[in-house]
């Protein structure tokens, strides 16, 4: 049986439709992984092709035992199918990319260079893109833009699928929706050292692109879901709170004011200032209900990191001397934690 701790690297590969680049990316792939001279491992992932990507796939696995083959029952999207390779991977250092021939392997080395320089996450800049411009990369240019605004990350490129990370950084996260390309964002939440390398963004030689201009609208929503995950997944009462408090103190000062108006100058409220006063009286029970909501997640973020015993912070190392057995420090590490 394979030794899975002396896996040095993991290769994982989503693909969907891709039968025509599966092989020229496998022996692009074997040729540097067997040039780093480290143990390693690819991991391809199917995630429900209707072609014959899955035969010449499994004709590989057959003669090649650094491979593993990751099939799903059907197309669940690019970040459950990376999601499963992550899973599945046992190699120290973590590296994914795009099975269109888009990402150059021969770039792999520079990636494992940042990682021994310290960092946990290096993520790839197509710093020259060959996309449409139209479709593409203007849509992109502004996600990425927002994204590195919002999270604090200084990173140009947050979409890109070419990264490379250690694996107690990466196996931790959890991952939704089209929430790989937010990765670097939730990786900083642990205090992950990040950074990026330029890369090659190639053109496709053959097979069709799956993504299209439909996924920004997505990308949207999802930066909004990343952005309160990263500020307010531990407090939603902060969030939730301010704007109940401001709604519902924006609701009494006009109920205060319109009983001025009732009770000092005798003025008909609901003749004169009837939309108004309907504006007063949403106004404080939507405060009423935003503050109610906050206070529901509040119990919901109790619940969430109770029950799994999930610590809400992230251990880079520790050193002690203390070596009591049942010491609570030893017996639970918190997540993304690792002794270098």
């Amino acid at each position: 049986m394979k030794d899975e701790s002396s896996i040095r690297y993991s290769v994982v590969v989503p693909f969907l439709n891709e039968q025509e680049n599966v092989p020229p990316l496998y022996m692009k792939l074997t040729e540097v992984m067997d040039g780093l001279g480290e143990p390693y491992e690819l991991v391809f992932v199917d995630d429900g092709s209707r072609d014959n990507s899955f035969k010449v796939l499994s004709d590989i696995y057959e003669h090649d035992r650094r491979v593993n083959l990751v099939r799903l029952r059907r197309n669940f999207g690019q970040t459950a199918a990376l999601k499963a390779g992550f899973d599945f991977a046992r190699g120290e250092i973590i590296i994914s990319m795009d099975g269109d021939l888009q990402h150059d392997p021969e770039e792999i080395p520079r990636f494992l260079e940042k990682i021994e320089e310290g960092y946990d996450l290096v993520s790839g800049w197509r710093h020259a893109r060959r996309d449409h411009w139209l479709m593409r990369q203007l849509p992109s240019r502004m996600a990425n833009l927002m994204m590195a605004k919002l999270s604090g990350v200084d990173l140009h490129d947050f979409g890109t699928t070419f990264k490379a990370y250690r694996r107690e950084i990466i196996q931790e996260i959890q991952l939704y929706g089209e929430l790989h390309r937010f990765i670097p964002a939730l990786a900083s939440t642990t205090g992950a050292r990040i950074t990026e390398v330029p890369i090659t963004n190639l053109v496709r030689k053959s097979g069709k692109s799956n993504y299209g201009i439909s996924r920004t609208i997505r990308v949207f929503l999802d930066l909004m879901v990343v952005k309160f995950l990263l500020d307010y997944s531990t407090r939603p009462l902060q969030f939730f709170g301010l704007l109940g408090m401001g709604g519902a103190g924006l609701g009494i000062l006009l109920g205060f004011f319109l009983a001025i108006k009732k009770f000092v100058y005798h003025t008909p409220v609901m003749a004169e200032h009837g939309p108004l006063m309907l504006l007063a009286v949403a106004l404080f029970l939507s405060g009423v209900q935003f503050i109610s909501m906050g206070f529901l997640g509040e119990m919901l973020a109790r619940t969430y990191y109770e029950s799994q015993n999930k610590p809400i912070y992230a251990l880079r190392e520790v050193k002690s001397h203390r070596k009591e057995a049942g010491d609570s420090a030893e017996q639970a590490r918190p997540s993304g934690s690792s002794e270098r």
